[in-house]
């Protein structure tokens, strides 16, 4: 069972259950997390909704590699665009407030998942990065958007082309995530957070999350996904998954 959930006071709390693989992003994540969102969409008493991951170490420590091995450029771009299409878009276009409540690494596609959400809350041992270069790759969950959104031009080119990792309370001063928390209250307080908004107008709510994401429209979207799914023809994603794999360096030619 890849989600745990569990609603209390119109608030789902989400969980994702692979901490044995640092809860990372597989196909049947997504999935089911594609099914969970639509049946909380679809009951009146959800009001709000938690997305957060299972143990103490990982929020999400992001997509599950061994997935990509093989793939040609089409393939990789539907990787992308079914997350987009079945998670991430739905997440950021949802009228019910869904935040990220990051319990440790958030990398990838998970740092991905996490600034889908209408707003983030980490623990004080959140981990926050964009390591897709080190494989010869790039985000293809809306990263390189959703991040410069956040945090801006300057520090985004940063941080997707080091690798660089952050940790939680520099993420708070560039934007990134709005609280930090104790990890053992965590959840707590991201419920007070939730209630307070659950407290106010539901329609209102609605047009606020509609219009401020439309305040952040833009086609990069799409363009993000062709070049995700142009990077697995290159030889450079396949050195760099492989040395994933092998637990050794790459070394890349810019071929």
């Amino acid at each position: 069972m890849t989600l745990l959930t569990d609603l209390q006071d119109g608030i789902l709390t989400i969980t994702i259950n692979r901490p044995e693989k640092m809860n990372a992003l597989n196909k049947d994540v997504i999935m089911d997390l594609n099914s969970s969102l639509d049946t909380a969409f679809a009951n009146e008493d959800v009001k709000s909704i938690i997305i957060t991951g299972a143990g103490e170490k990982a929020f999400v420590a992001g997509a599950d590699i061994s997935e990509f091995l093989g793939l040609n450029a089409s393939e990789g771009a539907a990787i992308g665009q079914r997350g987009q299409d079945l998670v991430f878009n739905k997440i950021e276009a949802s009228s019910k407030p869904i935040v990220a409540a990051v319990n440790g690494f958030s990398l990838g596609g998970g740092c991905e998942l996490a600034m889908a959400c209408h707003f983030r809350v980490a623990s004080e041992n959140a981990k926050f990065g964009q390591p897709e270069v080190n494989l010869g790759l790039i985000p293809g969950y809306g990263g390189t958007q959703r991040l410069t959104q956040l945090v801006g031009k300057g520090k985004a080119m940063e941080l997707l082309m080091t690798s660089d990792m952050i940790g939680a309370d520099e993420a708070k001063s560039l934007g990134l995530v709005n609280h930090v928390f104790p990890l053992a209250t965590l959840l707590e307080e991201t419920r007070k957070i939730l209630l307070k908004i659950n407290s106010k107008a539901p329609l209102a709510i609605a047009k606020c999350i509609a219009l401020v994401n439309e305040a952040a429209q833009t086609t990069g979207y799409d363009n993000e996904i062709k070049a995700f799914g142009e990077s697995f023809e290159t030889e450079d994603m396949k050195e760099g998954v492989a040395a994933f794999m092998e637990k050794r360096k790459a070394i890349f030619t810019g071929k």
